[in-house]
Protein backbone atom coordinates (compact mmCIF):
# COMPACT_ATOMS: atom_id res chain seq x y z
CA UNK A 1 0.00 0.00 0.00
CA UNK A 2 1.53 3.28 -1.12
CA UNK A 3 1.71 6.13 1.33
CA UNK A 4 0.55 9.63 0.45
CA UNK A 5 3.02 11.98 -1.20
CA UNK A 6 3.48 14.64 1.48
CA UNK A 7 4.13 12.23 4.38
CA UNK A 8 6.77 10.57 2.21
CA UNK A 9 8.28 13.98 1.49
CA UNK A 10 8.58 14.78 5.21
CA UNK A 11 9.94 11.32 5.97
CA UNK A 12 12.60 11.81 3.32
CA UNK A 13 13.68 15.09 4.91
CA UNK A 14 13.90 13.72 8.43
CA UNK A 15 15.50 10.40 7.46
CA UNK A 16 18.36 12.25 5.74
CA UNK A 17 18.65 14.58 8.71
CA UNK A 18 18.66 11.69 11.20
CA UNK A 19 21.23 9.64 9.31
CA UNK A 20 23.62 12.57 9.12
CA UNK A 21 23.14 13.75 12.71
CA UNK A 22 23.27 10.26 14.20
CA UNK A 23 26.21 9.12 12.13
CA UNK A 24 28.23 12.24 12.86
CA UNK A 25 27.50 12.28 16.59
CA UNK A 26 28.11 8.58 17.18
CA UNK A 27 31.12 8.49 14.88
CA UNK A 28 32.54 11.52 16.67
CA UNK A 29 32.10 9.81 20.03
CA UNK A 30 33.84 6.70 18.69
CA UNK A 31 36.77 8.75 17.42
CA UNK A 32 36.96 10.56 20.78
CA UNK A 33 37.17 7.17 22.51
CA UNK A 34 40.14 6.39 20.25
CA UNK A 35 41.93 9.60 21.19
CA UNK A 36 41.11 11.77 18.17
CA UNK A 37 39.59 15.27 18.36
CA UNK A 38 35.81 15.03 18.74
CA UNK A 39 34.60 18.12 16.90
CA UNK A 40 36.96 17.86 13.95
CA UNK A 41 35.93 14.24 13.37
CA UNK A 42 32.25 15.09 13.68
CA UNK A 43 32.62 17.73 11.00
CA UNK A 44 34.64 15.43 8.76
CA UNK A 45 32.08 12.66 9.14
CA UNK A 46 29.20 15.00 8.35
CA UNK A 47 30.88 15.89 5.05
CA UNK A 48 31.51 12.22 4.27
CA UNK A 49 28.05 10.94 5.24
CA UNK A 50 26.03 13.55 3.35
CA UNK A 51 25.62 11.52 0.14
CA UNK A 52 24.78 8.35 2.10
CA UNK A 53 22.09 10.19 4.05
CA UNK A 54 20.49 11.31 0.79
CA UNK A 55 20.61 7.79 -0.66
CA UNK A 56 19.13 6.31 2.52
CA UNK A 57 16.33 8.89 2.52
CA UNK A 58 15.21 8.23 -1.04
CA UNK A 59 15.26 4.47 -0.48
CA UNK A 60 18.13 3.52 -2.73
CA UNK A 61 19.04 4.69 -6.18
CA UNK A 62 17.46 2.00 -8.36
CA UNK A 63 13.85 2.96 -7.61
CA UNK A 64 14.61 6.58 -8.33
CA UNK A 65 16.37 5.76 -11.60
CA UNK A 66 13.44 3.55 -12.64
CA UNK A 67 10.97 6.34 -11.84
CA UNK A 68 13.02 8.83 -13.85
CA UNK A 69 13.11 6.38 -16.75
CA UNK A 70 9.35 5.89 -16.54
CA UNK A 71 8.84 9.65 -16.43
CA UNK A 72 11.00 10.32 -19.48
CA UNK A 73 10.08 7.39 -21.69
CA UNK A 74 6.38 7.13 -20.88
CA UNK A 75 5.76 10.84 -20.59
CA UNK A 76 4.69 10.66 -16.94
CA UNK A 77 5.85 14.08 -15.85
CA UNK A 78 3.94 13.86 -12.56
CA UNK A 79 6.10 10.92 -11.42
CA UNK A 80 9.25 12.72 -12.58
CA UNK A 81 8.29 15.81 -10.60
CA UNK A 82 7.58 13.71 -7.48
CA UNK A 83 11.00 12.08 -7.65
CA UNK A 84 12.64 15.47 -8.07
CA UNK A 85 10.83 16.76 -4.97
CA UNK A 86 11.84 13.67 -2.95
CA UNK A 87 15.48 14.17 -3.86
CA UNK A 88 15.23 17.87 -3.10
CA UNK A 89 13.67 17.08 0.29
CA UNK A 90 16.48 14.65 1.12
CA UNK A 91 19.06 17.25 0.07
CA UNK A 92 17.39 19.76 2.35
CA UNK A 93 17.44 17.37 5.31
CA UNK A 94 21.09 16.54 4.80
CA UNK A 95 22.01 20.21 4.43
CA UNK A 96 20.06 21.14 7.58
CA UNK A 97 21.86 18.44 9.56
CA UNK A 98 25.24 19.57 8.21
CA UNK A 99 24.46 23.13 9.28
CA UNK A 100 23.53 21.89 12.77
CA UNK A 101 26.80 19.96 13.01
CA UNK A 102 28.73 23.04 11.87
CA UNK A 103 26.89 25.12 14.44
CA UNK A 104 27.56 22.59 17.20
CA UNK A 105 31.24 22.15 16.42
CA UNK A 106 31.99 25.74 15.34
CA UNK A 107 34.48 24.26 12.90
CA UNK A 108 35.16 26.23 9.74
CA UNK A 109 37.62 23.93 8.04
CA UNK A 110 38.42 24.37 4.36
CA UNK A 111 37.01 21.51 2.29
Amino acid sequence: MAEAFFPELFKSFFIAMGVLLGGSLLGGLASFAMGQPLFIEMRRLSDFLRIWAIIAAIGGTFDTVYSFEKGFLNGETKELFKQFLWILSALGGANTAAMIITWLTQEHMPS
